[in-house]
């Protein structure tokens, strides 16, 4: 069952009445109806389609998954697709929640593909906003709005302080490792996901700020204008944080290949250094009888030894991440 309000001169009149009702409220002029449904099925936005009058398209759109975020403008009335952001800082992935809306003179109808999208939120914010309900329509598309744009907002604030963590292992005294590596690309691969649901809310909410049918005194303007501003914020912050995880990328690998350079500079100064005494050693041919000459314990002290002298060598070379 879907979650349905009523509003009436500004007053929120009933809410939870059973979704056969709607038909019956929109048909009152003074009343506004919202009407909320969770993964219908087609049959369920066919019948919501009958009594709205919504363009077949629209609700093509709204049966498919990964819609880019629009708002498309009908005769009757508009269809909007947006997502919800959240940020998992564990995993450093992002994850988005679709909804759509049908919006017309005195209906919202939204449609979300699983609880995900949390319209508990959206409700909340009606309520915090009551004085504005009188608006109708305007005055609930805002709160959608501002619900989603406030998790746009929010998931990039909260990928900026991962960000200001991987730019102190830049220039760290340990080595980038392989969580480090992994963390970047996985915020890298978060960013696109997140650009790709913010760039396009810009279009979106700039044709509800041209469109004057939704509020007739403009009072809501000043409201969708704080929307569109929240909006450019969030885009421009993303946009930077490209950048910036792309740089911090670079200087890994440039940090990478400068130690790389150290540690041959150092292994070489060891081969001169080893070098030196075998050249003359060879040179000279000096097969001198060593301790334990002609004995199979003197074999096995040498090799012993060698096997010791470059286990030893292993390890300090490992330590200081040579190898």
């Amino acid at each position: 069952m879907g979650l349905t309000r009523l509003y009436r001169n500004g007053t929120l009149e009933a809410e939870g009445f059973p979704v056969a009702d709607v038909s019956e409220h929109v048909k009152d002029p003074s009343a506004v109806v919202w009407f909320d449904m969770c993964a219908p099925t087609e049959e369920d936005l066919r019948a919501i389609s009958d009594e709205l009058g919504l363009h077949v398209l629209a609700v093509e759109d709204a049966l498919q998954h990964r819609q880019r975020p629009k708002l498309d403008v009908y005769d009757s009335h508009m269809f909007l697709s947006v997502y919800a952001a959240a940020f998992d800082s564990a995993s450093g992935q992002v994850r988005i929640a679709p909804a759509t809306a049908f919006i017309t003179k005195n209906a919202l109808v939204t449609v979300r593909q699983s609880d995900d999208f949390s319209i508990q939120e959206v409700v909340r914010r009606w309520d915090e906003g009551a004085a504005l309900s009188r608006h109708g329509v305007a005055f609930l598309l805002h709160g959608l709005l501002d619900y989603v744009v406030d998790s746009h907002f929010e998931t990039v604030e909260a990928m900026d302080d991962q960000v200001e963590d991987l730019e102190g292992t830049v220039f760290g005294d340990r080595p980038v490792g392989p969580a480090d590596q992994r963390r970047t690309f996985e915020l890298r691969k978060s960013l696109v996901t997140l650009r790709r649901i913010v760039m396009p809310m810009r279009e979106a909410v700039n044709t509800l700020l041209r469109r004057n049918g939704l509020s007739d005194d403009g009072e809501m303007t000043p409201y969708f204008q704080d929307v569109y501003d929240q909006v450019l914020r969030a885009t421009e912050w993303t946009e930077s944080l490209r950048e910036l995880v792309s740089n911090i990328r670079e200087t890994h690998l440039t940090m990478q290949s400068n130690r790389m350079n150290l540690i041959m500079k150092r292994v070489t100064s060891w081969a001169a250094i080893i070098a030196v005494p075998t050249l003359i050693t060879g040179f000279y041919g000096q097969n001198i009888p060593f301790p334990g000459f002609g004995h199979s314990w003197g074999f096995w002290a040498s090799s012993v030894l060698i096997v010791v002298a470059s286990a030893a060598l292993y390890r300090v070379f490992r330590a200081r991440d040579w190898l």
